[in-house]
């Protein structure tokens, strides 16, 4: 029998025309690739809360989950997962690397210079298309 996708929350955070993507750490799954912050959901969390937690401890800034926008679905050769990506917005603080490699704010123009897991490369081409997402 087949495992059960591991069940992931991934933020879009917009701020000013640009959109916060993170780079994966090196000795991690797909390490170097760059991605849409988020994580894991523990034991009895909900997206929302996962999608706090996990921004707090991976760029040290406090966030409000907005709607979702889609949810993907990909098969790795060793695992399954199932990510939800909520456009989000910054509350408090100012974003930093703490639980990964690097961070940068990019433009609708300038994602095409990164190098996403196939999971989130999906979704590039709808984040792009929609200029709401982009907007103020």
């Amino acid at each position: 029998m087949e495992a059960s996708p591991i069940r992931v929350a991934a933020a879009l955070i917009f701020e000013a025309g640009r959109l916060l993507i993170a780079q994966r750490p090196a000795d991690k799954h797909l390490g170097g690739l760059w991605e849409f912050p988020g994580g894991k959901l523990e034991e009895g969390e909900t997206f929302q809360d996962c999608l706090k937690r996990e921004i707090r401890e991976e760029i040290g800034v406090e966030i409000s989950v907005g709607p979702m926008i889609a949810a993907v679905d990909h098969a790795y050769p060793e695992k399954r997962v199932r990510i939800h990506f909520y456009r989000c917005q910054l509350t408090s603080g100012t974003p930093e690397s703490i639980e990964c490699q690097a961070i940068e704010w990019v433009t609708r123009e300038e994602l095409d210079s990164f190098v996403f897991p196939p999971a989130d490369a999906g979704l590039l081409g709808q984040i792009k298309g929609d200029p709401d997402l982009w907007s103020a």
